[in-house]
Order: C-alpha cells, then sequence, then structure tokens
C-alpha cells in the first residue's frame, strides 16, 4: 500500500514536472551553447519592443539546421492579457512573397510555369499592354507595373477575389518597359498569384498547402483571414495619429494573400531562409541561380532577387534580408549563407522601414567564433 502511494506520488511529480517543461519550451528555447550571444539578443529585442511600444513579438535564430534560440516576448492580446508563445501567428506582410516565390519556382521546375512565357499565355483574360510582360518579371519585380497607393495598399473592403483584386491596376499603362527598373509593388505577386492558379486548376490556398506549408512543415504558416476563428492568431496593434498604440481596424488581407496576406511565426520564417540556404527542396539548378542579381537595363545588376535584397557586409561577406510591412503587424529576415545562419523577427504592431531589431540580433551572433 505504502508502495502503491509512494508510485502515485512520482507520477504525479514527474507529470507535473513535464508540463513544466514543455510550458517553458513553448515560450523559450535556446541552445546553452550560445547562452552569451542569446543574453544580449534578447536584452536588445527587449530594449526594442519596450521603446517602440510593440506589444507582442517572437525571435528565432537558426544556424546549421538547428533552432539555437527562439522567444516569444510580451502580449499576443493586451485587451485578453494572453501572452505570446512560440506559436503565436503575426501579420507578416511582404514576407508572403518568399512563399509565394518557392511556389513558383517548384512550378517553374515542374515544367507547369515557364517563366519566359507571356502572362496571356495563362491568363488570357488580362490585358494586354505596349510591352510583353513575361512570368520571371512579376517574380522578380521587375513588370514595370505601377506602385500601389495608399489605399490599394491600405484597403478595407471585402474583396476576397484574387483574380477580383486585379481590376484596380489590370487597365493601366506600364510605367516603363519590362526589365528596365525593379519596383516592389504588390500587384506583381498578387498578379502572380492569380497566374498559378490559372496554371494548375488549384486555389492560392491549396497551393501554399501542397508547396510549402504542408510538405515543408511550416504548420504556423496559414492565410489571414478576418471572418473566421484562426488558431493561435495575434490581435492587431497600429499607431494614430499623436503615434499613441491602438487597436488596428479590421482589415481583409485575402484579395493579397500572395503579396502581403499571410499570418507566420518567426520560427516558420528561420525555417524558411534556411531551406532557401542548404535545403535539396529547390533543384540545384534553381539554388544556383537563387541569390544571383538580374541583370537589368544597362547591364545594371538588380539589388533584389525572389523578394529578398542583395547585400554585403564590410569585409565583402554577403548576406540577404527582407522587412515585411503591413498595417498590424510586421516581419524581418536576415541570412548568411557562408554561416549557415537565420534570423527572423515577428510582432504585432505597425512596422515602418528599417525599424524591426533583427540587425541587432544578428550582430551577437556574426562573431569570429560563430
Amino acid at each position: 500500500m505504502k508502495r502503491g502511494i509512494q508510485f502515485v506520488l512520482l507520477f504525479i511529480t514527474l507529470f507535473i514536472l513535464s508540463n513544466c517543461k514543455k510550458a517553458d519550451n513553448h515560450k523559450i528555447l535556446y541552445n546553452k551553447k550560445y547562452i552569451e550571444e542569446i543574453k544580449a539578443a534578447r536584452k536588445s529585442v527587449g530594449f526594442f519592443l519596450t521603446s517602440s511600444f510593440t506589444p507582442g513579438a517572437s525571435v528565432s535564430v537558426i544556424k546549421d539546421g538547428e533552432i539555437i534560440y527562439s522567444e516569444a516576448f510580451g502580449f499576443a492580446s493586451k485587451d485578453m492579457e494572453v501572452r505570446t508563445t512560440r506559436d503565436t501567428k503575426f501579420r507578416i506582410g511582404s514576407m508572403s512573397e518568399i512563399f509565394t516565390n518557392v511556389i513558383y519556382h517548384k512550378l517553374v521546375e515542374q515544367g507547369i510555369i515557364n517563366p519566359d512565357s507571356s502572362i496571356q499565355t495563362y491568363y488570357p483574360e488580362f490585358p494586354t499592354k505596349k510591352y510583353t510582360i513575361n512570368v520571371k518579371h512579376l517574380a522578380q519585380q521587375t513588370s514595370g507595373i505601377r506602385l500601389a497607393n495608399v489605399d490599394e495598399n491600405n484597403y478595407f473592403g471585402k474583396i476576397i477575389s484574387l483574380q477580383d483584386g486585379l481590376d484596380c491596376f489590370k487597365d493601366d499603362p506600364l510605367n516603363n518597359p519590362p526589365n528596365v527598373y525593379q519596383d516592389e509593388t504588390i500587384f506583381n505577386y498578387n498578379l502572380l498569384g492569380v497566374i498559378m492558379q490559372k496554371a494548375t486548376g488549384k486555389t492560392y490556398n491549396e497551393l501554399l498547402k501542397e508547396y510549402v506549408t504542408d510538405t515543408l512543415r511550416l504548420n504556423n504558416t496559414v492565410i489571414d483571414n478576418p471572418l473566421t476563428t484562426i488558431k493561435n492568431r495575434s490581435d492587431f496593434y497600429d499607431h494614430n495619429f499623436i503615434a499613441q498604440v491602438i487597436n488596428a481596424p479590421s482589415y481583409d488581407l485575402r484579395k493579397n494573400a500572395p503579396s502581403n496576406g499571410l499570418l507566420s511565426t518567426s520560427d516558420d520564417l528561420a525555417r524558411l531562409g534556411m531551406i532557401l540556404l542548404e535545403s535539396d527542396y529547390l533543384s540545384e539548378e534553381t539554388r544556383e541561380n537563387y541569390f544571383k542579381p538580374v541583370i537589368l537595363y544597362g547591364d545594371i545588376p538588380s539589388e533584389n532577387k525572389n523578394c529578398l535584397v542583395l547585400m554585403e557586409d564590410r569585409k565583402g561577406e554577403s548576406f540577404y534580408g527582407k522587412e515585411g510591412f503591413v498595417k498590424g503587424g510586421g516581419s524581418a529576415i536576415l541570412l548568411y549563407p557562408e554561416r549557415n545562419l537565420v534570423i527572423a523577427y515577428a510582432g504585432n504592431l505597425t512596422l515602418t522601414k528599417s525599424e524591426s531589431p533583427i540587425f541587432n540580433v544578428a550582430k551577437y551572433f556574426l562573431t569570429e567564433e560563430n
């Protein structure tokens, strides 16, 4: 009898301890080998979140295919006092393009889409322009299609069809011939999303699951939909005219899903970044050219390739990055191929250009020892 009671007490103790461990792991994950770098990085993130009044965010660092640091900060919902976790889904803005870009490359590899074909090959109804736009011009943001204005970027209506979302620009003339300039506009990737749907007979959501989220197990990346319940979705926050943090208004991004309508986590962003660096999911030919600049008019190399900014530090080391901007959220990613290092950030406050803490986090993991 006594031994039976002891066994029950031991079982209860182990159950409690195991639950505590899971709860801690849900909030923070780290590799003790990098403890000093992590301490410095999390202090930097904490300062950023406090000074910017960002309610909640998460940061992830992957090296050599392993998550060496991932942590959630603050609140997913201030009103409900719900803390963020590593599974909290944030609006990632134009970081959504990277997911769409991976789908595009897989369809090219499978011969479903020819990047050198005109967009009318797959979408005959799209009005012809003075110059021919090829599919690759959309993927590399060199189509000459005009930029979206403020109202189009921040549209609060209920257009949910990707194809209907093209109506606001499809009849407009091009700003310039394709491949002359590289201008990032949501219209390029929204149109690319429609072309992928036409070429496959599948919805963008089906393509996202088939080629990215289900296949690569990025289980916390989904299309945002304000009319449905999405598990672990954060609330969204913005600034008012005197810079106070307020609840962001309802904002339906489904018509912009391929360009800026996804929800994700910093873990999923970092994993996708590492897949781009070292996975064989994309073919050898695709990976060989993935980070090589596009040559624009006048033999000028582009500053962006496949939605990533191509950069070089003072020592000549190449690295790549992107920031995602959207009402009620923001995200950022940095990829260092020579170090097999990826850093990602996602948060629930509207992010302005060059505001994310990602470079401050990265510097602690870029020492000679690392």
